[in-house]
């Protein structure tokens, strides 16, 4: 399956906002207002040039020109005329072409498999396919991935707009996964080594970062937000003011290999016996429940534990940053509940009550799918700038 050239950046990039909303200096205008009337049409749908020029500010001039351009392309699609209201010719209705393209989403996080799917613009799935870990790492896992996705490719109905990854890891804004400890990659070029292999545009990014990114488009996130991802490690994705945050190493939150507690004494330097994936992690959660239904005891103090440590952890950037939702992904059966509860019963004895009166901790309805949906994403902004 072949792609179609089209304009576009290689991704979010730091402090962007993922949705464009007005107009700026005449040298970026072209890119930026084509970006809006695209975002326009992906929310909204059914707009008239006219409806679009109202909604964008910009000229019915520019909007011609533009919708003109995307028509060429094969990106925008006219669905006919209105039915008139008023005397006078009716406009001509136009929307995102919505088949016209598909996007190829994979996701590195579960522990024991690689995931990936074939979707439409809006972000539903429409073929699955994944392959086995088998415990591969370096590059007999490299190997795995490069495995899946031409599988994929070959399963895609329509030209490919691109593919999305979401890894585990470190990842830097050129795709590279600078260190995946449980898949054995330091400076892994996996982006690059899937473009030169594909020939079709890639993007790959953290898939907390990346999840984030797909409650922010299609979870009914508002505002600023942070999304906790816990599987075999923990991860978060941070939005502030629309914009991924990267940090300075791209390794802001990876707050998995934060201490919490002071169990040590306050002078004891970094453990990583005393990280929060020690206790938050499925594999320690799944072991920790075990252990107690083994002994014949009542599993909730584990999960309350694990609850309470990640209230610790999160207490600073909450304060810090004065966020008012928080949402968690992972299995609902080990973070909604007991976990949860005692999560948010940390965060406010911990924090001003009057400056988080309104906190929110929420599971994500998106499920397993979630980084998927968000390496979608990923490709609708870096190639389309909408989200």
């Amino acid at each position: 399956m072949t792609t179609t050239e089209l304009p576009g950046g290689a991704g979010p990039t730091p402090g962007r906002a993922l949705r464009p909303r007005a107009k700026v200096l005449p040298e970026h205008a072209r890119s930026h207002n084509r970006s809006l009337v695209l975002q326009t049409l992906y929310r909204s749908g059914r707009q008239s040039r006219a409806d679009i020029a109202r909604e964008t500010g910009l000229t019915r001039v520019t909007v011609s020109d533009l919708v003109g351009e995307l028509l060429a392309e094969g990106l925008v699609v006219e669905l006919g005329q209105r039915e008139a209201a008023r005397p006078g010719k009716p406009a001509v209705l136009l929307d995102i072409d919505r088949t016209a393209h598909q996007i190829i989403g994979v996701d590195l996080s579960d522990h024991d498999r690689f995931r990936g799917a074939v979707m439409d613009l809006d972000g539903e799935l429409l073929t699955e396919a994944e392959v086995p870990l088998d415990g591969a790492t370096g590059a007999a896992a490299s190997a795995k991935v490069l495995d899946l996705v031409q599988r994929l490719v070959g399963l895609a109905t329509a030209p490919i707009l691109g593919i999305g990854v979401g890894s585990p890891g470190v990842v830097d804004l050129a795709g590279t996964i600078l260190v995946a400890p449980n898949l054995g990659w330091r400076g892994e070029p996996l982006q690059e080594s899937l473009r030169a292999a594909t020939g079709l545009p890639v993007i790959v990014a953290n898939d907390a970062n990346a999840a984030v990114l797909a409650e922010h488009s299609w979870g009914g996130a508002s505002g600023d937000m942070m999304l906790i991802r816990v599987g075999h490690g923990i991860g978060a994705g941070l939005l502030i003011a629309g914009a991924l945050v990267y940090g300075s190493h791209f390794a802001a939150g990876e707050i998995g290999q934060v201490m919490v507690g002071t169990d040590l004494g306050l002078d004891t330097t970094y453990n990583r016996d005393q990280v929060l994936e020690r206790w938050l992690s499925v594999p320690q959660l799944r072991r920790g429940i075990a252990e107690a239904e083994a002994a014949g005891a009542d599993p909730t103090p584990v999960l309350r534990e694990a609850g309470q440590r990640l209230g610790i952890a999160l207490a600073p950037v909450v304060g810090a940053l004065n966020l008012s939702e928080l949402v968690l992904s992972g299995p609902t059966d080990l973070l909604d509940g007991p976990l949860a509860e005692a999560t948010v019963h940390t965060l406010r004895s911990r924090t001003m009550a009057e400056n988080h009166a309104d906190l929110s901790l929420r599971m994500t309805a998106q499920g397993q799918d979630i980084v998927l949906r968000g390496a979608a994403v990923l490709v609708l902004s870096g190639r389309l700038g909408v989200s």
